[in-house]
């Protein structure tokens, strides 16, 4: 018979602790139930002791709790207390501080949430032994053309709330694990929670419903999974809806490009589209084909404008005006396909070692490997009749020929003084920065080379040139730089001149395959503050929003259901009742959640006030103390990265090119 009075001896990681067995067993079914009865094999010291290799202060919280029943949980992490409760089992004291911990989180969101839009009912799959349309039925009939006929409205502007009725479809977290934390059993390694039931269909369930890319333009969104497309709309009456879906298509989806308020036309089978609320290009491969969709009607009508293909495999699908661009970067092979909205035609054409572009109205610039920066006007179609090749300008060469890695046009506002003037700053593979100009005083010859900065010592792989600011990213960990712009009726000015702003990492630890759709930024207009999305590890439910001139923290957002994050991105959209700025995510429970950030960057741009003074505590421009980082901080890294196995993420790069510039000494 058991004694429950027997005193039982236990060494908790080098600390000595004594109790009772009836303290011990009180809370049925737990490790120490296990432990006392023989279940669980016992180590003991040299004293006989029963060593338990766990935190001794978490043990010590955890025994008050079975001798008295309560817990005083002042300066105690709840986060890790409640992990060593799931170890142990104690399952009372768990549910208490699984509801302190819930009180910091809802399902509802923080005041920034704003919107959240459930996966499909229907997950669509690829089927080669039937044909399906964008609702997953079979279609009777169909013929082996590409024409698509209208197809209905997927779901009623209702739609959201009868899809959250339904009861949501589990995560992929849930899929892949029994729970947050450790079990005893699975601590013990005498458990795999899901060995062996998770069958291919499930397997290819999960990937299917996993959001892969998230756009929006204006006051549209297009959530993109593995073979098919959900766009949706918003309206300041009913909030989110969805409009229309994709037809699904037999290979993954790995670019697309979203175009709302388009002009009229007709389209290559003769359809005219006038009143097209919004087109959509999905590439695979190299291929792309492109819809237009027309909500004027009851039902939604959707149009196959054409399939095109660009020769080699699409790296970049935006549009420029109504005219959609594939790009490809691929070495020698690089192409550019412009696909233009009045004449209705597909051309392709070869661009020399493309490497980098961006737009400026109707301009796309293009910056390549050999140093030159070119431009095609998408407004001088149909472009050059005699050889029938787009027209590709060489705009600037670089001083040293040094690869050009990324590229920012501003124009200037237009003014009664001077024209729209335009201003590009742009990277180099050997880290160099530069800022061209085309001021009135250019006139005729061309954009002249204004200021240099070397401060990177590794590729840089982002830069923006905006009113205030030129910010710069090199491959190092996301190493930015940023500085002061100053300005003189709208251009740039050399007095007092740029002057240095901040330093700051933002470190992103994520497989190059999935860069594309988890940007960090900077992502804002150029007339206003821009911002960092930091996504630390793969598998996260929490991204953490900086500005981008100083690093500075916004907020922090976490996954109203828990789901990973697999995708971002932010936009102006201009459906509620004034444009707000949206950080989409999409994630690998399928859900696309939405928050609102204008009220918190303008908030984290304003000075801090001096209490009681009313005063800014930031001194004269240039000089402002030092602002602390804003990203994670080494306790919540940490915890990141316990989630992540450094193993299989990419070394870092070297913090020396490969093959240093001929034009540049080695440092």
């Amino acid at each position: 018979m058991t004694n429950y009075q027997e005193i039982v001896n236990l060494n908790v990681g080098g600390t000595k602790f004594a109790t009772s067995w009836h303290t011990l067993t009180w809370v049925p079914d737990t490790f120490f139930t296990a432990l006392l009865s023989g279940r669980i094999p016992t180590v003991r010291d040299e004293t006989g002791a029963i060593f338990i290799d766990r935190d001794p202060n978490l043990f010590g919280l955890i025994l008050n709790f079975l001798r008295t029943r309560d817990i005083d949980l002042n300066n105690v992490n709840i986060r890790a207390l409640r992990h060593e409760c799931d170890y142990f089992g104690i399952t009372p004291l768990s549910r208490r501080l699984a509801l302190c911990d819930e009180m910091n989180h809802s399902s509802c969101g923080d005041v920034l949430f704003y919107g959240y839009l459930p996966p499909p009912l229907n997950t669509p799959l690829p089927s080669n032994s039937s044909n399906r349309n964008s609702n997953g039925c079979s279609r009777k009939n169909s013929t082996a053309s590409n024409a698509d006929a209208p197809c209905n409205r997927t779901h009623s502007r209702n739609s959201s709330l009868d899809l959250r009725t339904v009861g949501r479809i589990p995560s992929q977290d849930q899929l892949s694990r029994c729970g947050r934390g450790h079990s005893r059993a699975a601590s013990l390694g005498n458990a795999d929670c899901y060995k062996g039931i998770r069958p291919p269909e499930l397997n290819a369930w999960a990937d299917s419903m996993k959001v892969q890319i998230i756009k929006a333009h204006h006051n549209w969104i297009a959530v993109a999974y593995t073979h098919f497309v959900t766009g949706y709309r918003l309206t300041d009456s009913c909030g989110w809806y969805v409009v229309f879906q994709s037809p699904v298509q037999d290979s993954v989806i790995e670019r697309i490009a979203l175009n709302a308020k388009t002009g009229g036309g007709a389209t290559a089978s003769g359809t005219n589209t006038t009143g097209t609320d919004v087109m959509l290009g999905i590439a695979s491969g190299p291929l792309v084909r492109l819809w237009a969709f027309s909500t004027h009607s009851e039902p939604v009508r959707r149009t196959l404008v054409g399939t095109f293909n660009l020769g080699v495999r699409v790296e970049h699908l935006l549009f420029v005006g109504p005219q959609l661009v594939a790009l490809s970067g691929a070495g020698a092979r690089s192409k550019a396909g412009v696909w233009h909205t009045s004449t209705q035609h597909w051309q392709t054409q070869d661009v020399a070692h493309l490497s980098t572009h961006d737009t400026a109205g109707s301009f796309l610039l293009l910056g390549t490997n050999t140093g030159a920066i070119n431009y095609i006007d998408m407004q001088k179609f149909p472009l050059r009749m005699k050889d029938n090749d787009l027209l590709v300008t060489q705009l600037y060469k670089d001083p040293n020929q040094e690869p050009i890695t990324s590229i920012s046009v501003y124009l200037t506002p237009k003014t009664n003084l001077c024209g729209n003037w335009i201003e590009i700053a742009y990277g180099t593979r050997y880290g160099s920065v530069r800022v061209i100009v085309q001021h009135p005083e250019t006139v005729g010859h061309g954009p002249q080379l204004f200021q240099t900065f070397t401060v990177h010592q590794s590729t840089v792989t982002k830069v923006s040139l905006s009113e205030n600011y030129l910010i710069s990213v090199c491959s190092e960990y996301n190493h930015v730089r940023s500085w002061r712009v100053t300005r003189f009726r709208g251009m740039i000015s050399t007095q007092p001149g740029t002057t240095p702003k901040a330093a700051f990492k933002v470190l992103a630890l994520e497989a190059p395959t999935a860069q594309p759709h988890n940007d960090c930024g900077p992502y804002g207009e150029q007339d206003e503050e821009q911002i960092f999305i930091q996504k630390v590890v793969p598998d996260t439910d929490t991204l953490y929003v900086r500005l981008a001139s100083n690093g500075r923290r916004v907020c922090t957002i976490r996954s109203v259901d828990g789901s990973a994050v697999s995708c971002f991105a932010v936009a102006e959209c201009e459906g509620a009742l004034r444009p707000r700025r949206l950080l989409l995510c999409g994630h690998r429970s399928g859900a696309a959640q939405m928050w609102d950030l204008s009220a918190a960057i303008d908030k984290a741009a304003k000075p801090a006030l001096s209490v009681g003074t009313g005063t800014s505590t930031s001194s004269a421009e240039g000089d402002e103390s030092p602002i602390p980082d804003g990203g994670p901080t080494a306790d919540e890294l940490v915890r990141l990265l316990s989630a992540c196995d450094l193993d299989a993420t990419p070394a870092p790069p070297p913090l020396l090119p490969a093959s240093p510039s001929p034009n540049r000494p080695i440092p």
